[in-house]
């Protein structure tokens, strides 16, 4: 795939991400100009998985860093520590389905009527990986993580369009929660793990915690306004 590194941008805008500023890059590209890929942010010290496998990090991992790829608009989604936030999620109490309704019946619904399965998140991603390995490893001859990163893109889209024929599993679901995910780890405070240094509020503008700018009105009004994030735990 000569034009690997632009469709794996595009790639997120189409699944989701029009009108943000991962869309960043609308200004026409300088001719011969290339720009380097963005430095990853000061890695902190190694933060051990609490719930996935070494076999499913490796999955999250080259999952993540294949829709947000190293740029010159962002390090990798693992650099970005999206991957450590997928991990922190599947194994709160969110990842073990608290107050998630499990009791069925569980029937074939409409799309907009979301997740239908008894399955809590964290077991809807082990039985997704295994498929997605199964399929990878029945199509590429290798599990998901050991692809050349151009195959990696053309399983995710096979995915994606629900072309990916896992065993027993909803490939596009799967997909779509992959990226929902994803997503949220690349723009969540960065308490939860994800979005380190701000890099995803950094990529919007948005400031981050402060939610009151009346006293900014009248100064800003008509004005582009910008500020350092702020988190939670500047806060704190």
């Amino acid at each position: 795939m000569p034009e690997d590194n632009v469709p794996r941008r595009q790639f997120l805008l189409g699944a989701g991400l029009a009108g943000t500023a991962i869309a960043a890059g609308l200004a026409d590209p300088v001719e011969a100009q290339q720009p380097a890929p963005a430095a990853p942010p000061p890695a902190p010290e190694v933060e051990p998985f609490v719930t996935l496998t070494a076999l499913e990090a490796a999955f999250i991992v080259a999952a993540v860093d294949t829709l947000i790829p190293a740029d010159e608009l962002s390090p990798s989604g693992s650099d970005c520590g999206v991957a450590i936030f997928i991990d922190r999620q599947l194994g709160s109490a969110w990842g073990g389905g608290a107050k998630m309704y499990r009791a069925g019946p569980f029937v074939k619904g409409k799309p907009e009527q979301g997740y239908q399965l008894a399955l809590t998140p964290r077991e809807f991603f082990a039985a997704g990986i295994t498929a997605a390995n199964a399929w990878s490893r029945k199509t590429y001859g290798k599990e998901f993580d050991r692809l050349a990163p151009s195959d990696r893109v053309t399983a995710l889209k096979a995915m994606e369009n629900g072309k990916a024929a896992f065993e027993n599993f909803d490939a596009k679901a799967f997909f779509g929660q992959l990226h929902a995910i994803t997503m949220a780890g690349f723009f969540a405070d960065p308490v939860y793990g994800g979005n380190r240094d701000k890099i995803g509020w950094k990529l919007l503008g948005f400031p981050g915690l402060p939610a009151t700018y009346a006293d900014k009105i009248d100064a800003y009004r008509d004005k582009r306004y910008v500020a350092d994030p702020q988190s939670i735990a500047d806060f704190s």
